[in-house]
């Protein structure tokens, strides 16, 4: 029996380091759900002429880098298949 291959919902890009799109169905709920609330929080902030879309901004940056690295194939520099 071999075992189950990891189960990733971003792939690496093929060239240059990150990860490209999402792959699964879960991948692409939480890129749908990161960009309401992520939209909806800075125009918040920005409509309520408050510099805390900045820091907001950033933070959720940090959880979309964050989400990648735990459920995207592992980062490195890539040059092509």
């Amino acid at each position: 029996m071999q075992p189950k291959p990891p189960d990733y919902w971003f792939p690496a890009k093929h060239y240059g380091w990150g990860w490209g799109p999402p792959i699964t169905w879960q991948g692409w709920v939480f890129m749908l759900v990161w960009l309401a609330v992520f939209f909806a929080g800075v125009g918040y902030f920005i409509a309520h002429r408050s510099l805390m879309h900045v820091p907001f901004a950033a933070l959720m940056v940090i959880v979309l880098l964050l989400t990648c690295y735990w459920k995207g194939e592992p980062p490195r520099w890539r040059w092509g298949k």
